[in-house]
């Protein structure tokens, strides 16, 4: 699965979690980024991100996240 295949995906996870059809996500988009995205939320969209590529992050994967692009990274090397 390539980058933009995984981007194209997790737009649609986030716009989702979010209910906002106009969030586009790239490799720097962080929480600061999405008005919504607090820790509640942010568990949601693990769980969601889990399900839509059939991965499940490890604890220290889901604390040390820093942006989309991480997340990205760990979901090709998952896949």
């Amino acid at each position: 699965m390539s980058k933009e295949e995984i981007y194209e995906r997790l737009n649609k996870v986030f716009q989702d979690v979010f209910d906002d059809d106009t969030i586009t996500v790239n490799e720097n988009t962080t929480a600061d980024d999405i008005e919504d995205w607090d820790s509640l939320e942010h568990i949601n969209l693990v769980s969601a991100v889990e399900q839509e590529f059939a991965i499940k992050f490890t604890m220290a994967q889901v604390v040390g996240m820093k942006n989309v692009g991480e997340m990205v990274d760990i979901i090709m090397t998952s896949n």
